[in-house]
Order: structure tokens, then sequence, then C-alpha cells
């Protein structure tokens, strides 16, 4: 049994952990903060909140595909993470979705 690939996967695992939990964090301050902050940075945490809403999306949609695990693809696990970020980061930027201009109108109605 190779413990590279292990430890590999465990790096990743806490990588992962450790940016979700900084992602969070700073979406969560920002957010409380909206009094305070400018049109741009409300704007700009309403987009980091729609682009990890849509990560947690597609990693959610991952999981109910069937996998052959013969056939697993090694970077696609270690690098699969980014690969949804970055699809994401690409759907916020385009606005086709629309969840952060909503969250921006609505809290700048609200506050």
């Amino acid at each position: 049994m190779d413990m590279s690939v292990g430890s590999n996967s465990i790096n990743s695992i806490a990588a992962n952990y450790m940016n979700k939990s900084s992602k969070a964090s700073g979406l969560e301050s920002t957010l409380k903060n909206s009094e305070n902050a400018s049109d741009e940075e409300l704007m700009e945490a309403c987009k980091s909140f729609e682009s990890y809403l849509m990560e947690q999306v597609f990693k959610g949609m991952e999981k109910t595909v069937m996998k052959d695990e013969d056939k697993e693809n090694d970077y696609l696990a270690q690098f699969g993470d980014k690969l949804y970020e970055e699809y994401a980061g690409k759907a916020t930027e385009n606005g086709s979705i629309g969840i952060a201009q909503m969250l921006y109108d609505s809290m700048k109605r609200n506050s």
C-alpha cells in the first residue's frame, strides 16, 4: 500500500477544510459589517457567497454520480475541489445565476 497517496489525501482534506473555514469566516464577517461596507464590498461579499454556494452544489451533485472505483481518476480526486471552485467562480462572474444580485438588493433594501 502506497502511504504517500494516503498522506496526500489527508493533506488535501485538511487544506480543503481550512479553506472552507476561512471562506465561511470571511463571508460571515463581511456580511455582519454590511452597514459599514461600501456598495462594492457588499457586492463582492454577495458574489463570494454565491460562488461558495455553487461550489457546494457542484460537490453535492458529484456525490450523486455512480463511480467505477477501478477507473477512478487520481488527479480529479486530488484537484476536484479546485475544479469546482473555478466552475463556481466563472458562473458567478457571468452573473447568469443571479443569486448575488438578489442578495445584494435584499440587503440594501433592509439596511
